[in-house]
């Protein structure tokens, strides 16, 4: 393996690292925080992904001149439109199933399985992709066998810049305070104060719109359909798990970790063949760490 091809490879593995990341980070924190295993996470990245869709049909009608901005307005209307629906599913739907952990498993995935139909009634079960911005066209050429693809290192950037933002929102602010307070624990959290209803809501609605961040950089990489979320929620959970499910830390060190592997294998492997030898090593990595990888060592 020459030089070149190395860095390509590496680069892949930076660039799959970037979306796992984006899609595991909010189901860390809320698998961490309640415990709740939910398979509907999928759909609400698909959620941003069709808000990023109407986002650019809205600038391609009403504002043509500005349609290369358009993902600028997208990103935030992807997390608002995720947010807002990750609220009212935790209000009306989630709440109920707390402490019950196969119900929630099994009312989740129902959730999911309706939440595809009503995309597919909305929006028909095809395939739909939006146009990429001119200035995320094209390579950025390292050398003459070395080029770099532009809307990848957007991607990446963007993750950067959500992970930085998700761990100082946790470590520097009162907000992140009570969220790592319930998280470690929940009965003296309440006794001291701490409205622990407001806080599953307001973090399993942050949760839910980081799914959407994920779901608008996927529009960059690939078209959606009703099913796309099903593509990730998975590996996803696999992340989640493997690198300690109240760990923000473990969850960036196992995904990355993950996802340059599977490039490497897959270079060497059949897809089939890399995915099902990395979920053999996730298995027996868990077998001796069975907490994850990187998880965090709490005082029970």
């Amino acid at each position: 393996m020459n030089f070149s091809i190395a860095v390509m490879q590496a680069f892949d593995g930076l660039s799959l690292f970037s979306v796992l990341l984006l899609m595991a980070l909010g189901l860390a924190i809320v698998f961490g925080l309640m415990g709740v295993i939910n398979m509907a996470h999928g759909e609400l990245m698909t959620l941003g992904a069709y808000a990023t869709f109407l986002t650019a049909r809205g600038f391609a009608a009403w504002a043509p001149h500005w349609m290369g901005l358009y993902l600028i307005a997208a990103i935030p209307i992807a997390f608002a439109a995720s947010f807002v629906m990750g609220y009212v599913l935790e209000r009306g739907f989630i709440q109920f199933f707390y402490r019950r952990p196969l119900d929630t498993l099994l009312a989740t995935w129902g959730l999911s399985l309706i939440m595809q139909q009503a995309y597919r009634s909305i929006f028909g079960a095809g395939e739909v992709s939006v146009p990429l911005p001119q200035w995320l066209n094209g390579p950025v050429n390292l050398s003459a066998s070395i080029q770099i693809p532009l809307n990848k290192i957007f991607i990446i950037g963007l993750a950067t810049v959500v992970t930085l933002g998700v761990y100082l929102l946790l470590t520097r602010t009162r907000v992140g305070l009570r969220i790592r307070a319930v998280t470690q624990n929940r009965a003296m959290s309440a006794a001291i104060g701490i409205n622990t209803r407001r806080v599953d809501a307001m973090t399993f609605a942050f949760g839910s719109g980081l799914a959407g961040v994920a779901g608008a950089v996927f529009t960059l990489i690939g078209s959606t359909n009703p099913g796309t979320g099903q593509m990730y929620i998975v590996n996803a959970f696999i992340v989640v798990v493997f690198g300690g499910v109240q760990s923000i830390l473990g969850t960036i060190l196992s995904a990355f970790t993950i996802a340059q592997s599977q490039s490497w294998l897959e270079y060497f492997l059949s897809g089939s063949m890399a995915k099902m030898t990395m979920l053999a090593i996730v298995i027996v990595v868990l077998y001796f760490r069975p907490t994850g990888l990187f998880s965090d060592k709490i005082r029970r």
